[in-house]
């Protein structure tokens, strides 16, 4: 795997949405227009976690190749190398998904 070219700092997280649904259940095909953005992505990266009073950082409870699900209008939206990720507090996440 090719290096992500961006590093997250303190308990912020780097996450590549998963791809958005182009047909409904019904069988409605979806133009790119309609189609809403996921809510859901894979982790990439995680910092090394919160620094703490005393001195220490405390441990992230996701890690790298995570799916989760975050909140609407979670995180900051960079591109880097073509590649379209969100960068957000891990407390912008609300779970991690089984697989």
């Amino acid at each position: 795997m090719a290096k992500l070219g961006i590093r997250p700092l303190g308990d912020k997280v780097i996450i590549k949405r998963v791809d958005a649904e182009d047909v409904t259940a019904g069988g409605i095909v979806l133009p790119d227009s309609a189609k809403e953005k996921p809510k859901r992505g894979l982790i990439k990266a995680i910092g090394d976690g919160k620094l703490l009073d005393s001195g220490e950082r405390s441990k992230l409870q996701v890690k790298k190749n995570d799916e989760v699900l975050f909140t609407s209008y979670a995180g900051t939206e960079v591109k880097v190398g073509g590649e379209e990720y969100i960068i957000m507090d891990e407390s912008d996440i609300l779970a991690v998904l089984d697989s």
